[in-house]
């Protein structure tokens, strides 16, 4: 028997044996996996801010003393923009908090204070017009929610959670831990991204075919170029379209100025379906005080979103991430069904750049049979 036939066989029966033992042992192999992902979560945490950390860094580092060559601008370059895009990031986090937190809760407390209120006037006009169908005002008399009990209900659940002050407390404590160790790791990844990156091209270059590396590399560099453009165009976005939103509001006098500025510029970072979330809240919110306003400020907010859409996202985004409309909202719509709000955010750049990798792919092999 040949040599080569003799390591296939071997081949196949590890793999036959790998497989009966994951079916045999599945429960306590997949126990295992969880907890391997609970430890490293702080490591794959790191990452992510490592990421996001190095979007500012890097856009630093191209202004950073460009017309000088003295030796201690090559030594200071990353220490200083390192430092610099933390301090961004957590001036960022404290703007949030101290700014946009507040009236994104104010505006939940006031939706969560004004739609028991319409819910009920809403019934009672239907049951007064379904006079002529018996069944459906039964039905709707049957629908009549206690609001007082509900709140009861949710603020002694609210309570008994606050009781819970050393579980709070624990896990308040075990995040910050998790928090700074992933800050920490993120640091030391990015303190040293170029030898991590030439080492890990060494390492593909020994395991991998050239040309099987160059088409990873390639692969690697558009995701890079797609999330990167995609995370600071759509941040950017959000604040521009927030603030704009905010100052509209504060002209023409809507009520809830700043409240409904930061909710659309939240909203915001959702494409397609946050804009509608952000105008469909800010609409009821100003029903609830001023109900001769709700239609300016739906055309106004009409308006403000073709100007965004039209003149501001592709001077911010650009062409990046080139996806159609009908892509984009069938990223958004599987990527939250999947994964929930992490899915909507994620799942336009993944498909952007599956997009932009079986475009090129078409390209070349139309080439090929032009040939």
């Amino acid at each position: 028997m040949e040599k080569s036939k003799r390591q296939r066989i071997v081949l196949y029966l590890l793999l036959i044996g790998g497989l009966a033992l994951m079916v045999c042992y599945f429960d306590e192999i997949l126990a295992f996996f969880g907890q391997v992902g609970g430890v490293s979560l702080p490591l794959v945490l790191g990452c992510g801010i490592a990421y996001v950390l190095n979007i500012i860094m890097s856009a630093m580092e191209r202004h950073y003393f460009t017309k000088k060559d003295a030796p201690w601008v090559a030594k200071t370059r990353r220490p200083v923009c390192l430092a610099a895009s933390i301090f961004v990031v957590l001036g960022i986090i404290f703007l949030l908090i101290r700014v946009v937190a507040p009236e994104l809760l104010n505006a939940v407390l006031l939706l969560g204070e004004g739609i028991p209120v319409y819910v009920e006037k809403g019934i009672e006009w239907a049951v007064d017009h379904s006079g002529g169908i018996p069944a459906l005002k039964d039905w709707l008399e049957s629908l009549a929610i206690d609001w007082p009990k509900i709140i009861h209900q949710f603020l002694g659940s609210l309570t008994e959670i606050l009781n819970s002050t050393v579980e709070l407390v624990g896990l308040l404590t075990s995040s910050i831990v998790r928090l700074f160790m992933s800050l920490i790791f993120g640091i030391y990844l990015l303190s040293g991204k170029e030898r991590l990156l030439d080492q890990a091209k060494r390492i593909l270059k020994v395991f991998l075919q050239e040309k099987n590396y160059e088409r990873l590399f390639h692969v690697v560099a558009v995701a890079h170029h797609t999330f990167t453009s995609y995370i600071a165009g759509q941040c950017t976005e959000a604040v521009i379209l927030g603030s704009l939103c905010t100052v509209g509001m504060l002209i023409f006098r809507f009520p809830y100025a700043p409240m409904v500025g930061a909710l659309v510029g939240a909203t915001a970072l959702l494409p397609i379906i946050g804009a509608y979330i952000g105008a469909f809240v800010g609409a009821f919110m100003i029903l609830t005080v001023s109900p001769g306003q709700v239609i300016p400020f739906i055309c106004f907010l009409v308006i403000l979103q073709q100007l965004e859409g039209n003149l501001i996202y592709p001077r911010v985004v650009g062409g990046s991430v080139g996806l159609p409309g009908m892509w984009i909202l069938a990223a958004v719509t599987v990527g939250g069904g999947l994964w929930g709000i992490l899915g909507m955010l994620i799942g336009v750049p993944l498909t952007a750049t599956a997009y932009k990798l079986f475009s090129e792919y078409i390209h070349m092999r139309e080439k090929k049979e032009e040939k």
